[in-house]
Parts: C-alpha cells; sequence; structure tokens
C-alpha cells in the first residue's frame, strides 16, 4: 500500500535542522587559600568590649608560620640561638626563653607572667601565648582571651610584655616579616600548585576542541556532563568517546601552560625564598640552601659573623633590656655567639 503525502507539503518540512555551536567551558571548583592583603587592610587597634583586639590577625600569623620552608625555619634558627646564648636564671629558665623568643618572632610580641606564692614572692616566670593574650583597655591589665567567653585576668602588674614597636600603634607589637608574607604564601601555593600537577598527570589542565562534523549536539552534551560531574583527581581519568565516521584530529586534547608551568616552579620558589630571606635577614648559608653558582655563598664563618652582630646582639639587647626593666634586677644575660673550634669565648667571639 502506497501512502501518499500532501501536495502541499515539502521534504524541508519533515527535516529538522540542528545547527552546530562553538562551546568552551571551564570545570573544577575554586579552592580558597589565604592569599590576599587583608591581613594589612586595617593596622590600628579597636576595643573589642573590656579588650584591645590586634591591629592583624594573630591567629593568620600562627597558620602562616608553616606556611613555607624558608620562612618557619628563619624563625626556628633565630630562637635556638637566642636560646643557647642565654644563661639560666632561678627565675627564669632556658626552656621559657626558648617559648619566648618563638612567640616574639612570630607575632612581635612576647608575655611572661610573675605568679607570687601566698606570702607575696615572687616565682619562676611562666611563659603565656601571645595569640590569646590581650590587653585591656586601660592599657595596665592583660587577659588570655581564646574566646569572647573565655577570658583569664592576669593579675595587675604581673605580664612583663616584649614587643616589636609599630608605626601605627603602640598597644600591640608586629613582626618584622610581614612585608614579605606574601611571598611566604606565593612559595606555598607554587608548592601546592606542583603537587597538583604530579598528582593530575604531569599537566595543569587542557583544552578539549571538537571538530568532529558527525557528532550531535546530544553527543556534545554527553560529553560536557561526563566531565562536568568528577570532581577532584577524576577530572583527569581516562575518558572513552565513540564516533564512527569521526575523521582524524576530530577531537584533539591540547595541554596548557605545561612547559611554563615547569619553568615558572623553580623562579618563583627562589625569588620567594630570597624575599623571605632578606625578611628575617638570616644568611642562606646558615639555613642549608644550596647555592646555584660554583662561587657559592662565600665564607660561611664570615657570614655566621655578620649574622651575630647585625641580628642576634640587637635582639639579645632588646629582650633583656624589656625583661630586666620589668623585674628590676638583671635576670636576662647572654654568653657571646661563638663557634666551637674557630672563636673562642672572650677572644673574638661573635658579639
Amino acid at each position: 500500500m502506497t501512502t501518499l503525502m500532501p501536495a502541499a507539503a515539502d521534504d524541508t518540512a519533515l527535516t529538522t535542522t540542528h545547527t552546530a555551536r562553538t562551546e568552551a567551558f571551564s570545570f573544577g571548583d575554586p579552592e580558597a587559600v589565604l592569599d590576599r592583603r587583608e591581613i594589612l587592610d586595617y593596622v590600628e587597634c579597636w576595643v573589642n568590649g573590656e579588650w584591645y583586639d590586634p591591629p592583624v590577625s594573630f591567629d593568620g600569623l600562627a597558620r602562616s608560620f608553616r606556611a613555607a620552608t624558608h620562612h618557619e625555619s628563619a624563625i626556628h634558627f633565630k630562637a635556638q640561638v637566642l636560646a643557647s646564648t642565654f644563661i639560666p636564671h632561678k627565675l627564669l629558665s632556658r626552656a621559657t626563653m626558648r617559648q619566648l623568643a618563638t612567640d616574639y618572632l612570630v607575632f612581635g610580641n612576647a608575655y611572661l607572667e610573675r605568679q607570687r606564692n601566698m606570702l607575696g614572692d615572687g616565682m619562676q616566670l611562666k611563659h603565656a601565648l601571645s595569640k590569646y593574650v590581650r590587653r585591656h583597655q586601660d592599657l595596665q591589665r592583660f587577659g588570655f582571651v581564646r574566646t569572647w567567653q573565655q577570658a583569664h585576668h592576669f593579675a595587675k602588674g604581673s605580664i612583663c610584655h616584649v614587643l616589636e614597636p609599630d608605626v601605627h600603634q603602640e598597644v600591640y607589637g608586629l613582626p618584622q616579616y610581614l612585608s614579605s608574607l606574601q611571598a611566604a604564601l606565593l612559595n606555598e601555593s607554587a608548592t601546592l600548585f606542583r603537587r597538583r600537577y604530579y598528582t593530575n598527570g604531569s599537566h595543569a589542565g587542557y583544552i578539549l576542541y571538537l571538530t568532529d562534523p558527525e557528532t550531535s549536539q546530544g553527543d556534545v552534551d554527553a560529553l560536557r556532563q561526563a566531565l562536568k560531574s568528577s570532581k577532584g583527581l577524576g577530572n583527569f581519568r581516562n575518558l572513552f568517546f565513540h564516533s564512527p565516521n569521526g575523521k582524524e584530529k576530530g577531537i584533539q586534547l591540547i595541554p596548557i601552560g605545561e612547559a611554563a608551568a615547569k619553568d615558572e616552579f623553580f623562579n618563583i620558589k627562589n625569588v620567594s625564598r630570597d624575599d623571605q630571606l632578606a625578611a628575617h635577614r638570616v644568611p642562606p648559608q646558615l639555613m642549608g640552601v644550596v647555592p646555584a653558582n660554583a662561587g657559592g655563598f662565600g665564607n660561611v664563618v664570615d657570614a655566621a659573623r655578620v649574622f651575630a652582630r647585625n641580628e642576634v646582639y640587637p635582639l639579645q639587647a632588646h629582650m633583656g633590656s624589656a625583661i630586666n626593666d620589668y623585674m628590676g634586677e638583671e635576670i636576662c644575660r647572654w654568653t657571646p655567639y661563638v663557634l666551637p673550634g674557630v672563636d673562642q669565648a672572650g677572644q673574638g667571639g661573635l658579639v
């Protein structure tokens, strides 16, 4: 039986035309990192109820302490030198000095609590964590504030505050490395990117270029959904795509940023490392940095002498005078920074 089509009907009326569309999209969720300058947007202290808020986030400084290798190592290095050259006193132990020096170098503030016994006599000085110590609005009292609901009031006059002076306010101190904090965060970001770079198969992403005319819009939608539905490491797993009548190079995978990622990683790491060491003023040969040239960094003994005179001695003088002035007696004394076998104490010592 033959079916007759109406005369008015046209062949084109029975055909639906699909126009191919060029599409570009990206996938992968953004990740929040501490890489902005909000930490320096406010540099004055505000009264938050009973206590002064610090000019920068001390929690942010504590978390950024381990953001980069040379940032953390430089602080530990200077703290260990200060502790090793400190002469212990019955009121101040070497372990307490080690904690005090670390807090001072990380936060620009260090606190010692002078506790008293039942007879009113002074006991051994105890270290108070700078991250949580806050100054009262009368600037005479201090408190240990973990949250706004948990505040311990220290006895008036029982806290010795050693601070690094700031040009904007005199309530709290600020560390000297703030200008290099962005370099430390950049160094951390480069390391995290490199880890993902290797985990993802040594590539930094790709462009999926589809020009096969046999591919319908439904195929494109299905391919897009397959890519977008995968998350994390699955973004870079294998994918099967079947096109029976496809042409050569109808679908191409074009890597992006591969060569640049390999080269820029080392440049970023080296430049950010130099910025951090410059801010901490620690010679690279004292930090175990391997020189890139045949000449090296020079004589390590000379570098240690310069570091001791220009960095260690001023730190000793500043911290010692603050503690001794508070106590009213000399309990904080130091030995010269001496290299055994190279310098003799009292005869050409480093400080």
